[in-house]
């Protein structure tokens, strides 16, 4: 069954952020590409990442490549590109809201003029800056290694960094800096040497993450319309950050706070970090979800929401909150085949207790079902029992799934008065859903793939092992038998 996620549903929300601001002026942005006649160019900008834009003008390009993107909204700041026929593109700072340009294909970058744009002439102007060092490099790499050329290699690598720390102190006030210092890693300084007489790499990590936002300013909401601000979100919470539901709340909380001066800047990351975490992929963390809804959706910090929507985050809200890792699994109220009541009476034993709800038509569960089997009927299954629900399909079909893959082993539940929501009370989203439950019938997992479950059951019973406390030997004067005295 195919997978419903509701917050992938909602991206229809976010264009609200980008709604253009009236002007008299309006825009007017005059172009003319040398190399491309009589065709229609677009003028988009990026949103959130690389591979989303949004188009905001078009423009038909005449028979000597001149075209104006012209209309009576200002048009919002970003990062922008010029989408030619044939996926080729270049990109422009849009901050200025009439400016004209001219280029070649043959080299959008070399060939730029600009008139009007402080932003894209320096923008424009790094770019060929650096390209003009940086092929000076190519060229000396592709040569016969030499005293001289290792030389010019070094003076050539200082005259780029120069450069950049200049500019960037020069041109603090202008977008474009603030998109370049945006796409730098955190500069780490040499670290302190460790115990180990090694640089000690905690720090380092420390210090990077620390550091990570330094040059990102996320109340800026034109960095919304950039390549950069889904990346850096992604990096900072699902790489740097611990994935624990403590950490990545605390984590969220951080962003949400940096973020709060921009209204829309602070709207996506509420909106990003929730849909992100409805069904991770980091079992046990989806808690971050339920922080979410609670502290800024129902609390009303997510703008023009309707009631419909906050009812059905709550009701979502609902049904995982007592499905989290650590909770105790509530049994639903299932029969077995005589319809007597299922409980967990009879596997108060186990070490491990897999719960499988699955459909016995689901192909996906038929595929499954040997396979959980196989793993329980193994040594490495030793320990470990199977309930197996059917949340669907008659009865009759249920038995037929049970005797078709030889099953007797599990305990089988089905329900036979049909009053049970297995969707929205366990959170069966698709079949086969598994869950597993330890000794004392706590979650420790939930959706975990059928062919994952003796990994990841092996890895948790080392992790137990591991942090198992010793058994302490007992004393000699406890053991030894005192001997006779002799006379």
């Amino acid at each position: 069954m195919k997978r419903r996620n509701f917050f992938m549903l909602m991206l229809g929300l976010l264009p609200l952020l980008t709604l253009a601001q009236t002007s008299p002026e309006g825009h007017r942005i005059a172009g003319q590409i040398r190399g491309i006649k009589d065709t229609t160019v677009v003028l988009a900008h990026y949103q959130y990442d690389p591979t989303h834009y949004v188009p905001k003008d078009t423009a038909r390009v005449d028979a000597n490549g001149k075209f104006v993107f012209q209309g009576k909204k200002a048009l919002p700041e970003g990062l922008y590109l010029v989408v030619l026929p044939k996926g080729r593109y270049f990109d422009i700072i849009l901050a200025e809201q009439q400016f004209s340009f001219e280029t070649d294909t043959a080299n959008f970058i070399k060939n730029m003029k600009l008139t009007g744009s402080v932003e894209n002439a320096a923008f424009y102007g790094y770019q060929q800056k650096l390209n003009s060092v940086y092929e000076e490099m190519q060229k000396l790499d592709k040569q016969p290694k030499t005293e001289a050329s290792a030389q010019r290699l070094k003076e050539l690598q200082t005259q780029a960094r120069t450069y950049r720390t200049d500019f960037l102190e020069q041109n603090k006030s202008l977008l474009t800096t603030r998109i370049l210092k945006a796409s730098a890693e955190p500069d780490v300084p040499t670290p302190p040497k460790a115990a180990n007489g090694r640089p000690d790499s905690l720090w380092q990590f420390a210090y990077y993450k620390n550091h990570f936002w330094d040059n990102f300013d996320l109340s800026d909401d034109r960095m919304l319309r950039t390549p950069l601000l889904q990346p850096k979100i992604d990096r900072y919470i699902k790489e740097l950050t611990v994935q624990q539901v403590d950490s990545l709340t605390k984590e969220a909380d951080y962003l949400v706070k940096k973020a709060s001066a921009s209204k829309d800047m602070k709207t996506y990351l509420i909106w990003y970090l929730t849909s992100q975490y409805e069904r991770p992929k980091v079992l046990g963390t989806d808690g971050l979800f339920i922080h979410m809804v609670e502290k800024y959706w129902l609390t009303r910090q997510m703008p023009n929401i309707d009631s419909a929507t906050l009812k059905t985050v709550s009701e979502r809200v609902a049904v995982l909150k007592p499905l989290q890792v650590g909770k105790t699994f509530v049994m639903p109220a299932v029969g077995d085949t005589l319809a007597r009541p299922l409980s967990f009476n009879n596997l108060s034993a186990a070490d491990y207790t897999i719960l499988f709800f699955y459909a016995p038509h689901c192909g996906h569960c038929r595929e499954a079902a040997p396979k959980v089997k196989k793993f329980t009927d193994s040594p490495a299954g030793k320990g470990v029992k199977v309930v197996a629900i059917a949340i669907e399909d008659s009865a009759e079909d249920w038995k037929k799934f049970i005797r078709e893959f030889k099953l007797g082993a599990w305990m089988h539940g089905y329900d036979h008065k049909q009053q049970i929501d297995f969707r929205r009370q366990y959170d069966v989203a698709t079949t086969p859903t598994l869950y597993v439950l330890d000794r004392n019938k706590k979650i420790i997992a939930r959706g975990l793939p059928a062919e994952q479950v003796e990994d990841f059951l092996g890895f948790t019973r080392k992790q137990a092992a591991l942090t198992a406390p010793a058994k302490s030997s007992p004393t000699k004067s406890a053991t030894t038998k005192a001997k006779p005295t002799g006379r």
